[in-house]
Formats: structure tokens, sequence, C-alpha cells
């Protein structure tokens, strides 16, 4: 069992840490790309190695539905505009797109084995080459270029399973923040790093089970979720009346993935905070 189980971790690590990051303005692991390249061709079978993801994913769209339904309501249901950051084969992306309420979905990932794979997938679907509706790009999100205006930012700003395997989340998490248009919400899951996650991601569903390649996860870079309310509690015009979401997820072998309240502390969970809607006094100055 690793040591220090609950230490928090910072996640702008050490000063150290964060100017290397500075220095190669990426938050690009080319561990992580490797990886993940080896498992390209199997990302689209439900029985391969992905298959947690395609039945973790209806989860998603609910957990975005019930963000979307806090109140006070200020993100727009129609025209909806996605950028899905490390969107992997497009399990995410293509079903965001097929949505009736979705006006256009931006998705990168810097692996070109992996988004070759979403690219050839896509093509399978004509309403996914309509012109504008689903844009796959080879990138990590420092390469995307973000735009002060609001038409051009985005509603929902997608990170499904990858902050926990960045090295340096916090600097990642900032450069990830202008993309989204006020009122929009920024959406991840992740991993508690807890005794629990270690027990059930690594012994288990790596090593014992085979749910996930061996090596998929590294338990250390795992964040709590008081980790990411402490993270956004810093950032100025974020999450404020009630604009923050977390619910656990469970994975019950022969149900699939279900929710649990309270299972954000010890195990797998959706995050999400609102960008602050801009007050009246906001759009009077612009």
């Amino acid at each position: 069992m690793p040591a220090r189980l609950f230490a928090p971790r910072d996640l702008s690590r050490s000063l150290r840490a964060f100017r290397t990051y500075a220095t190669s303005t990426s938050s690009v692991n080319p561990t992580e790309v490797s990886h993940f390249n080896a498992l390209a061709s199997t990302w689209w079978d439900p029985h391969g190695s992905s298959r947690l993801l395609h039945l973790m994913n209806p989860l998603r769209h609910d957990f975005i539905s019930s963000c979307h339904a806090l109140k006070p309501q200020s993100t727009p249901q129609q025209d909806l505009r996605y950028l899905d950051i490390g969107c992997g084969g497009g399990i995410f992306a293509e079903s965001a797109a097929r949505l009736p309420n979705t006006a256009n979905v931006t998705a990168i990932d810097p692996s070109t084995e992996v988004i070759e794979i979403a690219k050839q997938h896509a093509r399978k679907d004509p309403i996914l080459l309509e012109p504008g509706k689903l844009e796959y790009l080879n990138k990590g999100i420092e390469d995307l270029k973000a735009s002060r205006l609001t038409k051009e930012q985005y509603d929902v700003v997608s990170l499904f399973e990858v902050i926990e395997h960045i090295s340096n989340p916090a600097p990642f998490l900032r450069s990830c923040l202008p993309f989204v248009k006020p009122g929009g919400w920024l959406v991840l899951s992740t991993i508690a790093r807890t005794w629990t996650s270690w027990l059930t991601t690594k012994v288990v569903a790596e090593d014992l089970v085979g749910l996930v390649p061996r090596e998929t996860h590294d338990w250390s870079k795992y964040i709590n979720e008081y980790e990411l309310r402490s993270f956004f509690g810093s950032q100025r015009e974020w999450g404020t009346n009630g604009g923050t979401k977390a619910m656990g997820c469970i994975y019950v072998p022969g149900f699939g993935w279900r929710m649990v309240t309270g299972g954000e502390h010890w195990g797998n969970y959706f995050f999400g905070i609102r960008r602050d809607p801009k007050t009246e006094e906001d759009n009077n100055s612009v």
C-alpha cells in the first residue's frame, strides 16, 4: 500500500515543477501519450481496453445536465458549444455532437494515433460529417488559442478521465479556464487519492481483474475533491452562488456505473464548476 495515503496534494506541485512546466509550455507527458497510442486500435471496441469509458459515458451527460439544472440557470439549453480536452478516440465528443441542443463540438488530444482513430470512426456517421458539427484537433490545450469574445468561448469544457494523467495539474487547469464562457461549465471526472481507490483501481482493476491495462493510472496523481475546491477557490469569478457540484460514481460488475452520493470523497467522481455569469454592470462595460 502506498505511503501517506491522505497527504494533501498541492495542485501546483513545487515551484521547481511549475518552472519546468512553464519552460516546456505543455502539459503533454510523452509516456502517457505512448501508453494511449498503444490502446488506439481498440478504443471503439465496447469489450476492449476502453470498455469502462463506454459504460461511463451516459453518466457524463447526466452529470452535465445536473450542472445545468442548478440555479440560477445562466447557460442556454440550445446551441451549446463543447470543447472536449483529452478526447481520446471520441467516445464523449461523438455523443455530445449528436445531441439535438448541440451547435458544435471541438475535441482535442495530443495523441496522433488516437485522434486518427477518432476521425475514422466519426466518418461512419453522416450527422457528424455536417460542416462544423464535430472537429478533431491533434493538439494540447496550450496549443489552442483562447478567444476573449464570449460567442467564441464554450458552454461546456470537459476533462473526462484526463487530469489524473497530468503531472502539473494547476497550470494545466489554468490553461483551460479562459475557454469557458461566462455562465458556462468546466466539468471533469477523476479519482480521489485514498486507500479505497488504490485498492480498487490499481490492485483490483489493473492487477487482479484486468478491467483496464496495467500502468494506466499513477495513484500519486489522483486528486481529491477538496483539493479541486481549494484550487478553484483561489480563482476569481468561479463557482459562486452555488456554481459548484460534485458526485461520486462506482462501477458495479454486471450493472455498470452508478452515481453514489458522497463517493467523491473516496473513489471515482465527477466535478463541475461554473464560470460566474456576467453581471449587468459587466455587460454595460463591454
